[in-house]
């Protein structure tokens, strides 16, 4: 047989016995077909990489394009050269925002890298009457893209409430309906915090993988309840490493990123996963067999995540497993060299902010009597949570007095009834200023963070002005901004640009006082009204394990 190339005097990785062996790998028209200890040479191609490491291309399940604050163009760019070839990406983000429109513009997007779907689940996250979106996915659109073979996966199931507890509600017809028409698609799940009896109905229900933030416990009680999980960076901690290596708990989990900002993916993607598992004791051809292997197998995705005959030759060249040092990456069976795309969406996607800009009373709490017992969300450091605290403040002159506080205002930006919602915020900013953004998880509405009215007003108007992103603001001067253009939430701008403007982004927040492991990812998901424990959107103060308003003020004191 003639071969297209010959990959010779490699250390190749075996899928089947996670172990390298000595090897030489053949190629033809995009696929692998021998491996063996020699292999003929008949004039064909061949390169000698001298006992270096081959492994499979990297593949990751559950991520969101979006979350990089880019197009899928853009960020195929990004990825391949780090090793990642195949991704299975939920959108759900562009989906709250342009609905079944969006998705397809993404899906239709191009794109050297492999780039399977996921049907948003959830979009709204919860429902219409607890928060507005510019998109809706329901049942016709459901079956609509169930026809799509790109479409491999339901994304992730977020309204664990509905599920559960309302069988007629869209949550629980979503996954009727994807079970009825394809019953072997894989059905993803955002359960945090859910178990006992609780984690059982959710399974039975269909949902039947997690890849949200992780203890000890939860892996133990979830893999043996059924669930796969997907860990991402978050979950790495000390404790849920030592579980999954002790119980040797491999054929149950993958690596997976599910969102990785601008500034971060200039420097690494799923590959910084699998060094930093093998830093905390996993040994590499486990921590590489959780980043190829069993995504692909959880995802039905045969033809990858392994290199053996028929598989398409998706690989990489290491020169060491304990850095990850790549040399090549190649996309069926080519080397990956950066290529010019054609970027097109429709032009009304670049003019989706339609809010009023905010006067200063937008930012007042108007109230009658002396002292409030008001709800107040406080911001976790080492975790998108927040809590739920009530806090006794003042009434001065006719308003509520939040000194020592932020306040978080929410202004509906789909033109469709005006909301506008307040949430007291602690544990936020420690100096005067703003944080303005339209990047707010998951329906995308414009948020606005500060203490300071003067400094909120200049916020939300130059965010406006931007047709959305992230502003930052203090003392009466924009310091910091990152654009994105392309219905508040992405740029088509080079990841290598938005990185630079999203660092400037987070170093001013931080500047401001904001303590976070990741002040952006945090303040944005302030509005995700799924993620415990208090959240906001353009109705109120949802508390998100009940999917029930909170008042803001639950109690007002004449002395």
């Amino acid at each position: 047989m003639k071969m297209d190339m010959i990959i010779q005097n490699a250390n190749v990785y075996n899928s089947f016995t996670q172990s390298f062996s000595k090897k030489d790998v053949a190629i033809k028209d995009g696929q692998f077909v021998y491996i063996a200890d020699r292999i003929r040479n008949n004039n064909t191609l061949c390169i000698d990489v001298k006992g270096r490491y081959m492994i499979p291309a990297l593949v990751d399940i559950h991520m969101h394009i979006e979350s990089s604050m880019s197009i899928p163009t853009r960020f195929s760019d990004a990825v391949l050269p780090l090793g990642t070839t195949t991704v299975v990406a939920d959108p759900h983000e562009i989906a709250n925002v342009f609905g079944l429109e969006g998705i397809q513009a993404y899906m239709s997007s191009a794109s050297a890298l492999d780039i399977f779907y996921g049907i948003p689940s959830s979009v709204p996250s919860t429902n219409e009457k607890l928060e507005t979106t510019g998109g809706k996915i329901g049942i016709e659109e459901i079956e609509e893209l169930l026809r799509d073979p790109r479409i491999i996966c339901l994304g992730e199931v977020m309204n664990f409430h509905d599920v559960c507890y309302e069988p007629n509600s869209l949550s629980a017809n979503i996954i009727k309906t994807c079970k009825k028409i394809r019953s072997d698609l894989p059905i993803e799940g955002h359960c945090p915090k859910v178990s006992g009896e609780e984690l059982a109905m959710f399974i039975a229900n269909g949902v039947n993988a997690d890849h949200t933030q992780q203890t000890s416990q939860s892996v133990i009680e979830k893999i043996e309840s059924g669930m796969f999980l997907e860990i991402q960076r978050k979950s790495m901690t000390p404790d849920v490493m030592k579980t999954l290596i002790n119980n040797q708990y491999y054929e149950y989990f993958a690596f997976v990123t599910d969102d990785v900002m601008a500034d971060k993916l200039t420097k690494g993607h799923l590959n910084e996963l699998v060094i930093k598992a093998v830093e905390m004791g996993m040994p590499f051809e486990k921590a590489l067999y959780c980043a190829t292997f069993t995504p692909a197998r959880r995802m039905h995705l045969e033809d990858r995540g392994a290199i053996a005959p028929g598989r398409i030759a998706d690989f990489i060249i290491l020169n060491d497993t304990t850095t990850f040092s790549i040399d090549a990456v190649y996309k069926n069976g080519k080397i990956v060299e950066k290529e010019s795309q054609t970027i097109s969406f429709p032009e009304h996607f670049y003019h989706s902010i339609k809010c009023n800009k905010a006067i200063q009373s937008n930012f007042m709490i108007p109230l009658q009597g002396k002292k409030a017992k008001v709800n107040v969300m406080a911001i976790e450091e080492h975790s998108t949570f927040t809590k739920h605290e009530q806090v006794e403040m003042n009434i001065d002159n006719g308003f509520l007095n939040f000194d020592g506080y932020c306040l978080l205002t929410v202004f509906e930006r789909y033109g469709k009834n005006g909301n506008i919602a307040h949430a007291i915020v602690k544990n936020a900013l420690k100096k005067q200023g703003a944080i303005a953004t339209s990047w707010a998880h998951d329906h995308h509405n414009v948020i606005v963070l500060g203490n300071n009215t003067k400094d909120m007003m200049i916020a939300q108007h130059t965010l406006i002005d931007m047709q959305g992103g992230y502003v930052v603001v203090s003392e009466g001067k924009v310091i910091a901004t990152v654009q994105l253009e392309i219905g508040g939430i992405v740029s088509e701008r080079p990841i290598e640009i938005l990185g630079e403007e999203l660092k400037q982004v987070r170093n001013a927040m931080e500047e401001l006082g904001y303590r976070h492991d990741n002040v952006i990812m945090s303040c944005s998901t302030l509005s995700l009204p799924v993620s415990p424990e208090l959240k906001i959107s353009d109705v109120g103060m949802i508390n998100t394990r009940k999917q029930c308003i909170v008042p803001l003020v639950e109690e007002i004191y004449d002395n």
